[in-house]
């Protein structure tokens, strides 16, 4: 099991367009999936995340500025970045949060 980048190479966009990125997962579920940055010179800063069904939770600082949504077909859990400002600058990272599992007891 494992997350993976999908996109390796920079993404180049213009202030004011809107720019997707893609966290492809394999072998697990595709729910509590987060999305974090880290802007130059800074440390990371949380973004949101989306749960087991579709619904979302944003930092409140960035509420309306992301979307997050998943392609059960592809596996994939996807970063919409709107009207993007020069701050946006960043590395962007998925990561999935820790699942806990009872053991059944015998």
């Amino acid at each position: 099991m494992q997350v993976k980048e999908e996109k390796k190479e920079p993404v180049v966009s213009r202030p004011g367009e809107s720019v997707s990125l893609s966290c492809k997962v394999e072998g697990l579920p595709l729910s509590w999936l987060h999305w974090v940055r880290q802007r130059p010179g800074r440390g990371l800063e949380w973004i949101g995340r989306i749960g087991g069904g579709t619904g979302t939770t944003f930092a409140q600082s960035l509420q309306g500025q992301f979307s997050i949504t998943k392609d059960t077909s592809k596996n994939t859990v996807d970063l919409e970045v709107k009207r993007l400002k020069q701050d946006d600058s960043a590395v962007y990272y998925c990561a999935r949060e820790p699942q806990l599992h009872k053991r059944p007891q015998s």
